[in-house]
């Protein structure tokens, strides 16, 4: 889908005419409604996640959506208004979602312990700090291959979801699934750590390779 519609063919039919045909089955009608409302969505989900990727894919998933939900449409109203008013929303559920991630991420892992070095402190500090290091590296052996290395992908190298989905060859929808069941069981894995040796070290509480 693109946002330039310079050259669509149906850019001068009446908004009710491409409704009737989309809700009738017509894909054409379905992809000028798109491509003429492509850009202000775009543009609104960009706002909300800042990265042209992610923005991308929310975009996608808001068409999606409106699509599922334009028969409820009321003739009567102002569609791009119910557009931009749906929009908006998932947009600010999205964001929210995410924030949920990342917190529960920050919760119970700390990226940079994964770091190979460690800024000076005392030595019970740092001691501590390797400690802490291992178990998250425990943790992270503990899942399997491909959650282990879209979370590390995109968590801790911070790649975006097309640039993951390319290196691993695989959809974005996927790369999205086991970035949020690896978040998910990396969390778990961790609180098992603690539970089965709290405050020692992981490798003496038989660390998994």
């Amino acid at each position: 889908m693109t946002a330039d519609d310079s050259r669509d063919p149906d850019r001068d039919v009446p908004l009710d005419e491409l409704i009737e045909r989309c809700l009738a089955g017509d894909q054409e009608a379905w992809a000028a409604i798109v491509r003429q409302h492509w850009r202000k969505v775009f543009n609104l989900a960009y706002r909300f996640v800042g990265q042209h990727d992610e923005a991308e894919d929310l975009t996608q998933d808001i068409f999606l959506k409106i699509f599922r939900a334009l028969h409820t449409f009321d003739r009567r109203a102002n569609f791009q208004t119910w557009l931009i008013s749906i929009s908006r929303n998932l947009c600010i559920d999205h964001y929210r979602s995410r924030r949920k991630e990342r917190e529960l991420l920050a919760r119970e892992i700390d990226a940079s312990l994964l770091s190979p070095t460690s800024r000076e402190r005392s030595p019970d500090g740092r001691l501590e700090e390797v400690d802490a290091r291992e178990l998250v590296r425990t943790a992270l052996r503990a899942l399997p291959p491909t959650l282990r290395e879209a979370v590390v992908l995109r968590d801790l190298q911070e790649f975006s979801y097309l640039e993951i989905a390319n290196r691993l060859g695989v959809p974005e929808g996927t790369v999205k699934s086991r970035i949020n069941r690896g978040r998910l069981e990396l969390a778990r894995q961790v609180r098992r750590l603690q539970a089965e040796a709290p405050g020692v070290h992981p490798e003496a509480a038989g660390g998994m390779e």
